[in-house]
Parts: structure tokens; sequence; C-alpha cells
């Protein structure tokens, strides 16, 4: 089940998608269709272009020697995928194993500390290993389901915050890994998840990155109706000029607001030129 529309939450094609498995049988060109879902999936969604296919781990899956967690393994630990994202960031690298094996953000600092330690040994086989024989990758997907994101299901998440992630590393199915990303290899989640902060979901074709802490605001909130206070998430703010920055790049910011002063704090928003990307109960 999913916690929201899935069309305005932009997975519409992964939940209207059956999750694809092999079974015996399959025709050459169902087998071409599987292998192209698992490069898919585990390279972020990037293009693979005809040179940069794994020729043996491929031969080897058609014939039945490899399984699709197997061919998944070997996608993972191919100098392919290491070039790709190997030279991210340490966090930024493992929640993208998280997206790329798991199909979900991570769910917690220890989540990410323990792959961490593992990449800290030099184990880069390992870490790839730690996803695929897992038991929550062998319960959910089997040995022979392709992976899939399913962070925005109930089923596969802890907690709220962990929902909210999911769509920091997912922008909808057309997105990759890296590419439209105003992330690109920098970390997304590394503070949010230790915070535990749940941060904005967003329609695909809003950009919205969450700000750091310091460009979010406290805007009277020592006062209220029941000491109610709320988080606006504001997005559209032209930047000025500085250093050839194009005054034309978007900011954002985060308030916190008493209830008394929502009213005041959303015509001062759009006086501003800023986008209200949403309004939640703190």
């Amino acid at each position: 089940m999913t916690f929201g529309p899935a069309s305005r939450l932009g997975v519409s094609l992964f939940d209207e998608t059956p999750p694809q498995e092999w079974v015996p049988g399959r025709s050459n060109e169902e087998v071409d269709t599987l292998i192209s879902a698992i490069y898919r999936q585990v390279l972020g969604n990037a293009y693979v272009m005809e040179s940069e296919r794994l020729v043996v781990p491929e031969s080897q899956f058609k014939r039945g020697e490899l399984s699709v967690r197997e061919f998944v393994r070997a996608v993972g630990k191919s100098d392919l995928y290491q070039s790709r994202f190997a030279d991210c960031p340490r966090y930024r690298f493992v929640e993208l194993n998280f997206r790329h094996f798991l199909g979900r953000a991570p769910n917690s600092y220890d989540e990410m500390k323990a792959h961490s330690a593992i990449l800290d040994a030099g184990n880069f086989d390992s870490e790839i290993d730690s996803y695929v024989d897992s038991d929550e990758y062998q319960n959910t997907f089997g040995e022979d389901i392709v992976p899939y994101i399913r962070g925005y299901k109930t089923e596969a998440i802890t907690h709220m915050v962990g929902f909210t992630h999911t769509f920091q590393l997912v922008r909808g199915a057309s997105t990759s890994s890296l590419k439209a990303d105003l992330a690109g290899k920098s970390p997304k989640l590394n503070s949010l998840v230790i915070n535990g902060t749940a941060t904005a979901v967003v329609a695909p074709g809003t950009t919205f990155r969450t700000p750091a802490i310091n460009s979010r605001s406290v805007h009277g909130t020592s006062a209220g109706e029941g000491g109610k206070v709320y988080r606006i998430e504001v997005t559209g703010y032209r930047a000025k000029a500085f250093n050839n920055i194009s005054k034309f790049r978007q900011s954002n910011q985060v308030y916190l607001v008493s209830y008394d002063k929502l009213s005041q704090e959303y015509q001062r928003i759009h006086k501003q030129g800023g986008k209200i990307v949403s309004v939640t109960a703190v």
C-alpha cells in the first residue's frame, strides 16, 4: 500500500508495473527484458551502452547458470557500477546502494554507519554482498525477482521519515540516481537520517532540495493557538547574482511559524515570489 496517490507522488509507473520475475520457459525476448530491468534498477536508471554490457554474466544468466539475484550481484560488483558510483562521498554511495539493491532509503543512521564501516575496511565487494545477502533482500525479492523501487510503500519502511527520504533519492521514474539531481554526487540524506528529519514530498517537475539547517528560520513560534507551530517549505526564491552565479537560480527555505502568524507569513512569501511546497504541523 502506498501512502498517497501514486500519480501525485511521481511513482505511478513503479506502482502500476508488476515485479518482474524469472520463471522457467521464458523466451529469449523476455530474458532480454529481465536483463534490461536489472541494469535499470541496479545502475539507477542510467543508460548502458552496448560496449558497457557485462557479456559473460549475461551469457551465464541466459543459460540459467546465474539466478536474478546472482546477476544483480555481478552488476553491483562490476567495474561498470564502481566507475559510476564508487567515487561518490561515502554516505552518498551508501544511500544509493540502498536505492539500487533494496529499493528504499536508509531507515536509520545505524544502517548507514554499519555499511560505512564495511567500506572503511576497504571491502567494496563485501558492501555489495551485505545488501544482496541480507534477509530483507531474500525475503522480498528471493532468487528470481528483479529488485524495484518500494520505499514509498508501508511494508518497505519503518517510519514516515523513511518514506519522505525515498523521494529525495527517487524523483519520478524518468530520473536517474545522479543526473538531473541538484545534489549530484553530494550526500543527500546524511544529516537528515542522523537527525531523523522528514523532508518535503513534492510532485515531479517541482524542484525542491531540502535546505541546510542554517537556511531554516523561526518566525513567531513563541505564541499561537494551543501552542501549535507549522513548518512551511518554500521554493522559487530568486538568488542574488554573485560571482557570475545566475540570479535566476532558485533557492529554498524552511520556516517555523506559529498559527496566528500563518496568514501574515503566506502574504510575505508570495510577495517575495516564493512558492509554498508544503505546510505541516510540527
